[in-house]
């Protein structure tokens, strides 16, 4: 064999296809089976016409990664990585737009559109994401690359969850995870993490019962299979679905798990994040703990100034600025609060409304109050502007302790109702005919 026989059998292969179905009207199977073997050299249009059908182009076919088009195309997906690990997403993007997809092989088609995804992402463009991952994971579903499908499957039921489409990204994700585990791969990474963000997802949408049910099958078999990495997605996600239901001191001990399994593992964006969650608990559970909170949200923070978004970095310095408070220092608090809420965008309304509310309870601290209570109600008008969202919901109750708190009952009357009706539950009063209209009604 020659290194263009193999190649072409290997991307035949990798594209799912018999010798038959490659040779087509064009050839005959026997001619594609010599070629595969070595004893016959394709012509430059037999080979263009091989090319198109595998999908990769010629240049690949003869020269594999060492064609000029392959080896420009690794290095500038290696710079559009690099920039995202870097947070310039735009420069990613950018860099990955001005690829010409046509002329290169497969791989690294995917990998330069699984990049440009990401870059999408990062950018708040989930639509553009969406539109990328979907054929993606059209594909690798198609040719039945399960690991592959199983990482795009996690992108993008994470995605979909992220545009608020729960129901979209939990079809999805049991679709994906039903094939992934009939071809073999139940308890790798890629299935473990495909596992725990559809867990996610039903956290989010308000099925506890079922989460929690799922929850504990996923524990069990990432202890018994699944890696470093697998096992601590699983261990956070279990530790979101125990916090939903209240129980934070279970909740804080999952999340200890999840994050001794992903500090022995490779670096990643995801340990940071886990830092981040881990601070927040330590504000809310019994007895509270500020300053083990500012140690994991420290190291939080230097490695979101790298790899983190606008939002994260801003959700970190919120939760600095809440340690800071409970420790009786305002001014740092009101600092840390200005600081965050510089990082967002008109579209992060919640992040912004969490933000309002720690710079609020700081002025109040100073004795600001009044300010304090315009801030407040600053954050309740913007939160108006959602759509309903068991999110939007504790913000809404958030809102009104503070506004109870200060004297503004009305206002908190106000919020409480947004919250109730937000979290789905309606007004359960009907219109009342009076008793002579009934009269007249019968006459």
């Amino acid at each position: 064999m020659t290194e263009l026989s193999e190649r072409i059998r290997s991307e035949r292969i990798r594209a799912g296809l018999s010798q038959t179905a490659l040779a087509g009207h064009d050839f005959s199977p026997s001619y594609i089976s010599l070629i595969e073997a070595g004893r016959r050299v394709p012509t430059d249009s037999a080979l263009a016409v091989l090319a198109q059908r595998l999908g990769t182009s010629a240049e690949f076919l003869r020269h594999g990664d060492k064609a000029p088009s392959e080896e420009k195309a690794r290095l500038e997906i290696g710079f559009a990585r690099l920039a995202l690990a870097n947070g310039a997403p735009l420069e990613a993007k950018e860099r990955l737009l001005a690829l010409d997809l046509t002329t290169i092989s497969p791989r690294h088609h995917a990998e330069a559109l699984g990049a440009l995804a990401q870059a999408h992402e990062a950018l708040g463009e989930l639509n553009e994401a969406v539109a990328v991952l979907e054929p993606l994971l059209g594909r690798a579903r198609g040719q039945r690359r399960w690991l592959e499908a199983a990482a795009l499957g996690n992108d993008l039921v994470a995605t979909y969850h992220e545009a608020g489409d729960l129901g979209r990204s939990i079809e999805l994700g049991e679709s994906v995870l039903q094939e992934v585990e009939a071809g073999g791969i139940a308890g790798s990474d890629e299935h473990l993490r495909l596992a725990s963000t559809i867990l996610w997802s039903y956290y989010e949408r308000g099925d506890l019962l079922y989460a929690t049910h799922r929850a504990a099958e996923l524990i069990s078999l990432a202890e018994a299979k699944g890696t470093l990495r697998g096992r601590g997605s699983i261990y956070w996600n279990a530790s979101l679905v125990a916090e939903a239901r209240g129980d934070f001191v279970e909740a804080r001990r999952l999340t200890e798990r999840a994050l001794a399994y992903l500090s022995e593992g490779a670096a990643s964006r995801d340990l940071p994040r886990l830092r981040l969650h881990y601070g927040w608990l330590l504000l809310r559970c019994e007895p509270v703990d500020p300053e083990g909170a500012l140690v994991q949200l420290a190291q939080a923070a230097q490695a979101l100034a790298v790899v983190g978004s606008g939002p994260e970095q801003a959700r970190c310095a919120f939760e600095v600025g809440r340690a800071h408070l409970m420790l009786g220092d305002a001014g740092r608090a009101e600092e840390e609060a200005r600081s965050g809420l510089a990082l967002l965008d008109d579209q992060a309304v919640l992040d912004t409304c969490n933000g309002r509310l720690l710079l609020g309870d700081a002025l109040a601290a100073k004795g600001e109050v009044p300010t304090a209570l315009e801030t407040y109600r600053w954050a309740a008008q913007m939160l108006g502007l959602m759509t309903a969202a068991r999110e939007a919901a504790a913000v809404w109750r958030s809102i009104g302790d503070r506004l109870l708190e200060h004297g503004d009952l009305p206002g908190a009357l106000d919020a409480y109702d947004r919250a109730l009706e937000d979290a789905g539950i309606r007004s359960t009063t009907f219109p009342v005919v009076a008793p002579q209209d009934r009269t007249e009604a019968t006459r």
